[in-house]
């Protein structure tokens, strides 16, 4: 359950907190789009006339998109570098929101939101991020960094949520989108620091860093591959990873639309999302500092037991702000606080080599229970008026995740990379 620690083994030298911040500042943005897409599902609906269930699919397709490009870009920035990844993946996201503007069928809705969007935010996503970083640090600070990075993400739906919300409602939804756009772009200058060289450059430490350790015996990625797909603790992985999608997917697109089934007004979306961000800032960096001090396994069955717990709670209480407040805010806790110790797992299990491929798979089952999340959420709103019975299989799914976390072998720490 636990492993030793030297003592000053995790210190962060000024070269380290320059990566992390920028990593972190890059996940700021993307993320934080991500997480504001449920803010425009009523907006288009009213002004569109497509229904809930259409765009619901729009967005849960884009779920599903986003994954399959994880190990695409993973194996891009393995072999060619961040950088041509990242700044193409910011092109996209801004043409995906520009392009939203213009989308009033369920065709180009797929286009911008379904295709576009996710798949330019995939090359700014955590997999190409924490891949990088993690080539630059010794494995004792892998996991805090994991969760410093993760925080910025988190940090990110924070501030743009309400933010986006307030073009939103001065102005109109295309106001939001194109905010949006304009963040997307602006994160080019963090990416660019990120990957350039000098101090900042991660991409070139990484490669020398990758000289010096890999072993030239090491298995190439076909057969790194099969042994990962004949790996019970890495198939163990992408099932509960896959119910983190469906929690995440699920409330991120009909959260404000649990709202307003209830009664609430806009507002109270905007800071739900918010509160799930920030809290998550608390979440993921204490998962980063657990992780230096317990077994990664161990903290993801107790992350997937809590989210059980809370959803339960949720659906006993009375629907009021607060109840919503407070479920939001106790969320954040563990919202995306089970990415770290997933990656960390990823590279115990298998080392760095070709981390960005073998974490992007998982991150592909994950957006298939995102996917699930997302439209099925759609058709439940669609067809019975509620998200009831959305919220109970969560339940159900959450506990089975943290049962089959339980199971999985994981090496000391180091011993994968």
């Amino acid at each position: 359950m636990f492993e030793d620690r030297a003592p000053d083994a995790g210190r962060f030298s000024p070269t380290d907190r320059r990566v992390v911040f920028l990593a972190a500042l890059v996940l700021f943005v993307v993320m934080g789009m991500r997480q504001c897409i449920g803010l425009f599902i009523l907006p288009i609906h009213q002004a569109t006339g497509m229904t809930l269930a259409e765009i619901s699919l729009a967005v849960a397709v884009g779920q599903l998109v986003w994954g399959a490009a994880q190990p695409l870009v993973g194996f891009w920035a393995d072999k060619k570098g961040a950088w041509s990844v990242l700044m193409l993946g910011a092109m996209c996201v801004a043409l995906g929101q520009i392009c939203t503007i213009w989308a009033d069928s369920l065709p180009v809705l797929l286009l911008t939101q379904g295709l576009l969007f996710p798949a330019g935010a995939a090359g700014g996503g955590f997999t190409i991020l924490i891949g990088v970083v993690m080539a630059r640090l010794g494995a004792e600070k892998r996991s805090l960094a994991g969760g410093l990075i993760n925080a910025g993400g988190s940090l990110g739906q924070f501030a743009l949520a309400p933010l986006t919300q307030k073009f939103i409602q001065a102005f109109s939804y295309h106001a939001g989108l194109i905010f949006l756009a304009a963040s997307a772009i602006l994160s080019m200058l963090p990416s660019r620091l990120l990957c350039g060289s000098g101090i900042f450059s991660v991409q070139g430490n990484s490669r020398k860093a990758e000289g010096k350790t890999a072993d030239p015996a090491a298995p190439g990625l076909r057969v790194l591959l099969g042994q990962a797909l004949r790996e019970r603790s890495y198939l163990f992985l992408h099932a509960s990873f896959f119910t983190c999608g469906f929690h995440v997917g699920m409330l991120s697109t009909h959260l404000p639309q649990e709202i307003h089934l209830h009664g609430q007004p806009p507002g109270v979306s905007a800071v739900s999302l918010a509160l799930i961000g920030l809290c998550n800032v608390a979440g993921s960096v204490g998962v980063g500092f657990l992780g230096r001090r317990f077994r990664f396994k161990n903290l993801l069955t107790g992350l997937y037991f809590s989210r059980a717990a809370l959803v339960a709670l949720y659906l006993a209480a009375p629907k009021s702000a607060m109840t919503f407040y407070v479920f939001s805010a106790l969320t954040g806790l563990v919202w995306l606080a089970t990415v770290p110790p997933t990656a960390g797992l990823v590279s115990k299990l298998f080392g760095l080599r070709h981390m960005g491929t073998l974490y992007g798979l998982t991150l592909f089952t994950h957006q298939w229970g995102a996917f699930l999340g997302a439209f099925l959420g759609g058709l439940a709103v669609q067809h019975s008026g509620n998200l009831f019975w959305i919220w109970t299989a969560d339940v159900a799914l959450a506990l089975a995740a943290a049962l089959v976390c339980l199971p999985i072998k994981e090496k000391p720490q180091g011993a994968g990379g």
